[in-house]
Formats: structure tokens, sequence, C-alpha cells
């Protein structure tokens, strides 16, 4: 089995503050004023501002103003997902993918990267559609349904599913990238992914 290299795509501009008080954290935190940062936000955080818990996560995933701690990382993006932030449940994923913090279990890393990519976030979307082509964390192996994943995200932008996608095409029958096509042109963000095709299976 090919082994999967998951990059966490940490974002290093916080963006779309969401209520009072979390703009001044976000902003000292772009600025790099993380003890400012800190302080701005570990209130909101303790409050439950998702967008809040999700930047005190990276702070201590990345240790930025902090020491660097994957146990509070992942208490804090975990909180946040838990609330349906896109960004933080794909980083819960992709520790639980890695055993990074938590036991390794590929089965909890799909469920979180699901919820992330079902709100079309571009980097979930890229790894699912991983774990599709090659069989992981108890999805069947499916080249339709990781081509449909790749297509969403490389229509938002990222790079590594485009590629994925033209490697992948080259081992499908015209049916199945026609059925991948219009799967990815049926789906709405915020609704359920499929989680099988008609024709993609092995």
């Amino acid at each position: 089995m090919k082994k999967l290299i998951i990059t966490l795509l940490m974002l290093l501009t916080i963006q779309h503050p969401a209520r009072a008080g979390f703009a001044e954290g976000a902003s000292a935190y772009n600025n790099k004023n993380y003890s400012l940062a800190y302080k701005e936000i570990l209130p909101l955080a303790k409050t439950g501002n998702a967008d809040a818990q999700h930047l005190l996560g990276l702070m201590y995933y990345m240790g930025r103003g902090l020491p660097q701690d994957y146990k509070q990382a992942m208490f804090w993006h975990r909180k946040a997902a838990e609330q349906g932030k896109a960004d933080a449940q794909y980083v819960v994923g992709a520790m639980y993918y890695t055993g990074n913090a938590v036991l390794q279990d590929h089965k909890q890393a799909v469920g979180w990267f699901r919820k992330a990519a079902e709100q079309n976030h571009a980097e979930a979307q890229q790894v699912l559609g991983l774990m599709y082509r090659y069989h992981m964390g108890g999805v069947p192996q499916d080249n339709v349904i990781a081509y449909m994943l790749w297509n969403l995200a490389a229509a938002n932008g990222n790079a590594n599913a485009a590629d994925q996608r033209a490697a992948v095409v080259r081992k499908m029958t015209h049916e199945q990238v026609e059925e991948g096509q219009a799967l990815s042109a049926k789906w709405k963000p915020g609704t359920p992914l499929p989680r099988q095709s008609k024709t993609g299976g092995a």
C-alpha cells in the first residue's frame, strides 16, 4: 500500500473574524504578536468561540507564543470541530490520521475529514479522496468517489487534487469519469457526500 503523507496546511493567516474581540486577537496573531493574541483569544476560547478555539489550537500545534503541545492543540481543535468549524475538523482528522497526540485511527480520521469536506473544505476533500483511492479508514476502494472529491477540491484551488485527478483518470473508464463528473455537478456544500459510486469500485 502506498504510504500517504498528509501535509497539515495550517492557516498562517487567520481571516473572517466571527465576533467582537476575536478580530484583535487574529490581527495580533497575523502580526506575530503572539502574547497579545493569546491574551485576546484565551477568554473567547474558554467561552466557546470556535474561531478562537481553532486559533488557540494552532498556536499550541505550531508552538507560536506557547510551548508546542499537541495534546492541547487537539483539545482546542476538537472543541472547535464539535461546533462545526471545518478548519478544525480537518486538523482533528489529520491528527487521528498521523496518530499525533491520539492513538492513530484512520476511521476517526475519515469521519472528521468527511465533516469538513461536506462543508466544501478543499484540503479535507483532497485527503478524503486519497482515502477512497487507496481503501483506507474503512471506506471502499472507489476511484469515482476519489475523482469526484478531487474535482471539488481542484475547483476550490487545491493543486494536489488536480494532479491526483489527472493521475486517476488514466485508470478510469469513460463511464466512471462520467459518473464522477455527474456526482461533482450534483453535489451541494452542506449536504452529505456519497459514500460509494455505482461504477467505481475495485
